[in-house]
């Protein structure tokens, strides 16, 4: 079976009106995604949504039942596939390695096997911080250390796509920084990544575009701002002062906002986010003196919920 797409200059990834069945369940339902070189892609929904699923069809482990995925040009259920994984880079939820073997000796084996050059090892072990672990027992690794490990082996050749499920699971603080550090650098050199994790709050300010999947169909896709746009999610807006502060604010803005806002010595303003800066300048320029002012965003997980359940929490 020979077939290529005519894939945008950019383009890595191209997902086409995608059904995957099994049985007569409809674990991925008509999904279209594009992923361009460079580009960093999180992937999230509730467990069951269809992201392995995904995973599995872009790696061309499985074969989509209705559509197509074309990956590096190739379709991903074709013979022409085969060279192309080894341009992709493959990290699952589950890092499941030889205990009896040591780092150096799970990467010189999976190093082998993806064709590629041996001498790269120790630089990987540097950029994932297990170069004093290198050659020991895989057995006497933390969860933490298996993680980086399967990183490292996912990196292996300069991949020109990087598939990560849950890449950050067991890593401490400091490694998750450095997690992303080496994100950034892969992007920089022209890869995509496309990753799903359940971990939201540090996906909000570090991936290009955010994907949700909700019972197989691809729900919301954009970023960050477009999403919240699209919900009119509200900024909300924390006020501290003294109570006679509180009543002349209570005052001022009492054509905009009712009493109850205004209690205890603490005011909570919700606004639109064409309001905020507005009313952020009649705050100020009120000249009534305040305590302390915090502006709380929705966050990733507003959004999330908002998508998955069809309402906007708070």
């Amino acid at each position: 079976e020979r077939e290529t797409k005519i894939m945008n200059a950019d383009e890595r990834i191209n997902i086409s009106s995608v059904v995957k069945l099994f049985d007569r369940f409809k674990a991925v339902n008509d999904v279209s995604l594009k992923i361009n070189a460079g580009e960093c892609v999180a992937l999230v929904g509730p467990n069951g949504a269809g992201k392995s699923t995904l995973f599995k069809l872009i790696l061309g482990l499985i074969q989509p039942t209705e559509g197509q995925v074309f990956v590096l040009d190739k379709k991903a259920s074709s013979k022409e596939f085969t060279p192309v994984r080894k341009a992709i880079g493959f990290l699952p939820e589950q890092v499941l390695f030889q205990g009896t073997l040591t780092g150096r000796e799970i990467l010189t084996f999976y190093t082998r096997l993806k064709g590629a050059d041996v001498g790269q090892i120790d630089a990987l072990f540097l950029k994932v911080e297990l170069k004093d672990a290198a050659d020991k027992r895989v057995s006497t690794y933390s969860k933490g250390m298996r993680q980086r490990l399967g990183l490292a082996q996912a990196l292996i050749g300069e991949p020109d796509i990087l598939i990560l499920d849950e890449p950050t699971s067991g890593l401490d603080p400091a490694s998750r920084l450095n997690f992303f550090k080496i994100i950034k650098e892969v992007q920089a050199a022209g890869a995509a990544v496309l990753m799903s994790s359940h971990a939201l709050t540090e996906l909000e300010a570090r991936t290009d575009r955010i994907v949700i999947l909700n019972q197989g169909r691809v729900v919301a896709d954009g970023t960050i701002k477009d999403l919240k746009s699209q919900l009119s999610l509200s900024s909300r807006i924390k006020i501290k002062a003294g109570r006679c502060q509180m009543k002349q604010l209570a005052r001022q803005f009492s054509g905009q906002f009712g009493d109850e806002c205004f209690a205890n010595g603490a005011a909570v303003l919700d606004c639109s986010d064409a309001d905020k800066v507005p009313l952020l300048k009649d705050l100020i320029g009120s000249n009534i003196p305040l305590d302390d002012i915090n502006i709380v965003e929705p966050s990733l997980e507003h959004v999330f919920s908002s998508f998955t359940a069809g309402k906007k929490p708070r």
